[in-house]
C-alpha cells in the first residue's frame, strides 16, 4: 500500500471519528489525526492537510456534495461514504496538492471498497465524476 493511500485512510477514520463525535473542532480533529504520525512518517503532512482542509471547508463541501446527489441529503448517507466524498471533493476542489482528478477519484472508490458497502463505490464514482467540474 502506498503511503499517500494510508495518508488517507488515516485522514478517512479522523474525519469518520469528526462525523461521530458531532461536535469535534478541528484541533480536536487534527489531534486524534496526530495519532498516525509515527505510522505515517513523511505522508502525516498530506493527512493533516486532508483533515484540516476539510473540517475548514466543510460547509462549502457538503452544499457541493448536495448539489451534485440527487434524491440523497448529506444526512442521508452512510457515514463512511459521507467521509469519503467530504475528503475527495476537499482534495479535488480545495487542496493545494493539484493531485490528479482521476487519482483522487480512483482512491475514493478503492476506500469505498475497503469500508464501505458493495454499492458505494459506485454511488461515489458517479457523484465524484459529477463534481470534478467543480475543480478550479
Amino acid at each position: 500500500m502506498s503511503n499517500r493511500r494510508m495518508a488517507r485512510e488515516c485522514a478517512l477514520q479522523s474525519l469518520y471519528y469528526a462525523d461521530s463525535a458531532k461536535s469535534a473542532d478541528e484541533t480536536s480533529v487534527t489531534r486524534y489525526a496526530s495519532d498516525f504520525k509515527r505510522e505515517l512518517g513523511d505522508c502525516f503532512p498530506f493527512c493533516e492537510e486532508l483533515v484540516g482542509g476539510t473540517t475548514r471547508h466543510l460547509k462549502e463541501i457538503d452544499k457541493m456534495v448536495s448539489a451534485y446527489a440527487k434524491n440523497w441529503t448529506i444526512s442521508r448517507m452512510s457515514a463512511v461514504d459521507r467521509s469519503i466524498l467530504r475528503m475527495a471533493t476537499y482534495e479535488m476542489v480545495f487542496s493545494p496538492e493539484r493531485t490528479p482528478v482521476p487519482a483522487i477519484i480512483d482512491e475514493a472508490i478503492e476506500l469505498a471498497k475497503k469500508y464501505s458497502t458493495e454499492n458505494s463505490s459506485k454511488f461515489i464514482n458517479g457523484l465524484l465524476d459529477q463534481l470534478k467540474k467543480e475543480r478550479k
